[in-house]
């Protein structure tokens, strides 16, 4: 099979190397490989969308297509079962960045080639979207898909006034709070209206670049117009928590979102995990919690 060489630049945010390669950027993959094995369900609809036949996929309760139901299970998203991917014979495996690194020594000395993909903001799924257009050999298909979600977000940013915010968008897990910066999905949405996210410059947690420790404190001292929230859990039982959290705690009421009512609870299957295809949706959640229905 015809091999080829894929080389990337760090500025499309997306790593790409073969697994052992000290660090290069670049890749050996086959030309048009026929079994791909993805590792993060938010891969499946751009790989799919550009013709890449996907072999193994992980078990998610988001962003799963009804299509991808019947392919065969590598384990769950966060412990990802090494010997389902080798029996699945892939001749290319796409891991999820800051998740799944820990296969690739093991995919090295199996000769399977992988690459290392970022998927959160709207610039990483254009790229990916480039980048499996090339190794599908359907670069055109994949430049059509991109014009096709930049028309629909442009839309909706048109469809809203252009006036500053200044946000705060705070995560929730069983571990408590934090605060999401940037990189994040919800805080590259609110990039793209043009508000402010309060956290943005804050020092970032040490195993998450994308998220900086919440304090009181600094939240009430930022003063947000508008608090979005996401959750890895209940969202009903999230709701409840922030509820009595917010009825106990004076500091939260001086907080402007909450005095106003702009407390805001983000959906998990658009904004836990990339929401892949479905940004223009993901966009559009937020522009109808601030505004109602949009164009």
């Amino acid at each position: 099979m015809k091999m080829r060489k894929i080389f990337l630049i760090a500025a499309l945010l997306v790593v790409v190397f073969l697994a052992g390669c000290g660090g290069e950027n670049q890749v050996t993959v086959p030309n048009k490989p026929e079994r791909i094995v993805v590792t993060s369900a938010s891969f499946l609809e751009p790989l799919h969308a550009v013709g890449g036949n996907i072999v193994g996929r992980p078990d998610s309760k988001n962003n799963m297509p009804d299509w991808a139901e019947n392919i065969q299970s590598i384990g769950h998203v966060y412990n990802v079962d090494v010997e389902k991917i080798l029996a699945c014979a892939p001749d290319l495996v796409v891991i999820n960045k800051g998740m799944n690194e820990k296969l690739l020594p093991v995919l090295n000395e199996n000769k399977i080639p992988a690459l290392v993909l970022d998927m959160k903001t709207y610039a990483d799924v254009k790229s990916e979207l480039k980048i499996f257009g090339e190794i599908t050999g359907n670069i055109d298909t994949a430049d059509k898909i991109i014009a096709q979600l930049d028309g629909e977000i442009q839309q909706i940013l048109d469809s809203v006034p252009h006036e500053k915010k200044r946000v705060a968008i705070l995560h929730s897990t069983a571990q408590g709070l934090s605060v999401q910066l940037e990189g994040s999905i919800a805080g590259n949405i609110v990039e793209m209206f043009g508000w402010e996210n309060v956290a943005a410059g804050m020092t970032p947690l040490e195993n998450n670049p994308d998220a900086a420790p919440y304090s009181m404190e600094t939240l009430a001292a930022q003063n947000p117009e508008i608090i979005f929230v996401t959750s890895m859990g209940d969202i009903d039982e999230i709701k409840v928590n922030m509820q009595r959290a917010i009825e106990t705690n004076d500091a939260w009421q001086a907080i402007g979102a909450v005095k106003n009512n702009q407390l805001y609870y983000l959906p998990q299957n658009l904004f836990l995990l990339s929401p892949g295809l479905n940004y223009p949706a993901a966009v559009r959640t937020v522009a109808e919690l601030i505004y109602g229905k949009v164009s």
